[in-house]
């Protein structure tokens, strides 16, 4: 009988202990994927800005008059589409799901900009293309120094010298 009780207790403190491991790699796990969730979230945000550059130099590209602006804009497209690229690829390889359009707040600046033409589209093109890419180094910056995810960083450190040119 003593037996029988013995290893009663046993069988329980080995569901206990093995409860307690299995909580703190819950804990792990959880503490990893919000790490993870950082990088995750660079991504999208630099997936989406991307998007909102490429969609507002495609109006350049109609819209101005300027072909200093139309070759920027032309610049732009190619830019962003290949870093664009490159990003799926890492996202893919993370199980990171993109966007697939711009969010609210640009396209809400990309109507705004639709209603404008010649030198004040022109003007606020770059007025918004600076402002993006001075917001976007910050961002890489960031990444760059705190991001956790080893191949996002290296996209993004091969990718910051064209956002900084």
């Amino acid at each position: 009988m003593k037996k029988v009780r013995y290893l009663g207790v046993m069988m329980a403190l080995t569901v206990f202990v093995t409860g307690a491991f299995a909580q703190e790699k819950m804990k792990s796990d959880s503490k990893m994927s919000g790490k993870k969730s950082a990088d995750s979230s660079f991504m999208m945000m630099a997936a989406t800005g991307g998007m909102n550059e490429i969609s507002l130099s495609d109006q350049a590209l109609t819209k101005s008059s300027n072909d200093d602006v139309k070759s920027f804009a032309q610049k732009m497209v190619v830019d962003h589409t290949k870093a664009g690229d490159e990003l799926k690829q890492v996202a893919m390889s993370k199980n990171v799901t993109l966007p697939n359009e711009p969010d609210a707040k640009h396209k809400k600046a990309a109507a705004k900009m639709s209603s404008m033409s010649g030198a004040a589209f022109d003007k606020e093109y770059i007025k918004t293309m600076v402002k993006d890419h001075e917001k976007t180094d910050a961002m890489f910056q960031k990444e760059i120094n705190s991001g956790k995810n080893a191949e996002a960083k290296a996209c993004t450190q091969k990718t910051l010298p064209t956002i900084q040119e």
